[in-house]
């Protein structure tokens, strides 16, 4: 049965919901990878109703929490670049006639989600990208701050508004996702589940540091490495970082990070602009004309690393998939005397013609368009495929793809390491490394995950001058 449709927005995507209290169908629309939405809602105890208009303007985004009474409760960053909780009563779409439940914040917190169960508002804050729990009443009235285990990302507590117990799941960079029960009532937490890994993380530590960008913005980065690691320019290591769609690179657990590090690495993981990390004006600096800002934080975060002693060039590998390895083409292209090892994956890699294949009109939000003369000056400067030079010595260059890439198709990366392998003026080797039946990445099976991995570690290795600490692998699976 048709529900809604909007055959005179085709390039809208669509989303629905219903109410705790099954009221109410909540749809919310937008446009590619936009952020903002527009909200309709139908009224379900009314047979016969249509959906109607709530928010229709798309001007900012708009994350259903529930319904209190007649007033709909959205996450939205209108007029909050760093997200608030509004109450909006049907009817009365106007901001003048919202009812703010949960302020923006003062400072540089990031509201990332808010949920509602057992009669109580469960906000998720970011603060420097660390997670924080704040418990509100349904009137927005502060009730307690929950304890976390320690510095990570926290996700879930969903349930409904009778329930009286919810699950939340912590992660951290050493410490896998652990589930825990939660009694709403008292706020009293304990263990529910916790996967066993064979990865000691006592043996090594986690610090945040926040260095300067090009234009002097202070960017934030975190750094894994084992106890005691020397200063001495000698750290292999891999530098991250994605810096694009609104997405903010949090502290979660990695198998393969947990085996870089057994192998004696460090790893580095640059929150850039073009992220959530900081909000919406974080994500607009580093998006459309403003693009070279994400290039020039993760520029600058290979210049700090090497500058404070952990690591030198010829030791520094970066890193990045899709978006990221646009990231990994810009830079490499750009600065490519700062690294030894540049592995782009299932990368964005012809800036002049990514709209023309797949799901590529979508990203238009982030990249622009070369169909107009201010888009193609800005893509072209930074365009990885069209800034390669003949006879310049480019790092060691390991491109991975698959060929059923339906997202960002192989081609990309085909065209990209034909003409580095044609433009190497080093002794570097370039190659490629192309999955068979497989695509961008989510789904593929965990064997076909653990040999791109290990081709891909063996790569950096070789490149870095990497030694294997003595008994590694030993007793446990890499």
């Amino acid at each position: 049965m048709l529900v809604f449709e909007r055959p005179d927005q085709p390039e809208w995507g669509f989303g629905a919901e219903v109410s705790d209290d099954g009221r109410w169908l909540v749809i919310e629309a937008r446009k590619g990878t936009n952020p903002e939405r527009a909200v309709f809602v139908q009224d379900l105890a009314r047979p016969g109703s249509r959906p109607v208009a709530l928010l229709e303007k798309m001007d900012a985004a708009y994350d259903f929490v529930d319904v209190v009474g007649d007033r709909f409760l959205f996450l939205t960053d209108k007029d909050a670049p760093r997200k608030k909780v509004v109450a909006v009563a049907l009817g009365q779409p106007e901001p003048g006639s919202w009812k703010e439940i949960i302020p923006e914040a003062k400072g540089t917190d990031v509201l990332r989600s808010v949920t509602s169960v057992g009669d109580r508002l469960f906000a998720v804050w970011m603060r420097d990208v660390k997670s924080a729990v704040e418990v509100y009443g349904l009137d927005g009235k502060k009730q307690a701050d929950l304890p976390l285990p320690g510095i990570g990302t926290v996700g879930g507590f969903a349930g409904k508004r009778t329930d009286r117990e919810t699950f939340y799941t912590f992660t951290g960079f050493l410490a896998p996702p652990t589930i825990y029960r939660l009694d709403v009532p008292t706020l009293s937490a304990r263990l529910f589940r916790q996967p066993k890994v064979d990865f000691d993380g006592s043996r090594y530590a986690v610090t945040q540091v926040f260095y300067a960008s090009k234009d002097g913005t202070k960017v934030p980065m975190f750094l894994l490495h084992r106890k005691g690691v020397r200063l001495d320019g000698q750290n292999p290591t891999i530098l991250y970082g994605y810096g694009g769609f609104n997405v903010p690179l949090l502290p979660g657990f990695s198998i393969s990070r947990a085996v870089w590090l057994e192998m004696g690495g460090v790893y580095a993981i640059a929150n850039l602009r073009g992220g959530s990390e900081y909000g919406k004006a974080w994500y607009d600096a580093g998006r459309l004309a403003a693009k070279q800002n994400v290039f020039d934080d993760f520029i600058a975060a290979a210049e700090w690393l090497e500058g404070s002693g952990w690591t030198s060039p010829g030791k520094l590998a970066i890193a990045g998939a899709s978006n990221g390895a646009l990231l990994v083409g810009a830079v490499m292209t750009q600065r490519p005397e700062l690294f030894g090892v540049a592995l782009p994956a299932v990368g964005v890699m012809d800036m002049l013609r990514f709209h023309k294949f797949t799901i590529g009109w979508a990203w238009k939000s982030d990249y622009g368009s070369s169909e107009t003369k201010e888009g193609f000056d800005v893509l072209h400067r930074y365009s990885p495929l069209h800034n390669l030079r003949r006879g310049t010595a480019y790092p060691a260059t390991l491109v991975t793809t698959a060929d059923h890439d339906d997202r960002v198709v192989p081609a990309h990366s085909f065209k990209f390491i034909a003409e580095l392998q044609a433009d190497q003026g080093g002794p570097a080797p370039v190659l490629a490394r192309i999955e068979t039946r497989a695509g961008h990445g989510a789904g593929k099976p965990t064997q076909k995950i653990i040999d791109e991995v290990a081709d891909t570690f063996a790569f950096t290795l070789k490149n870095l001058g990497m030694t294997l600490p003595a008994g590694f692998g030993k007793g446990a699976t890499p």
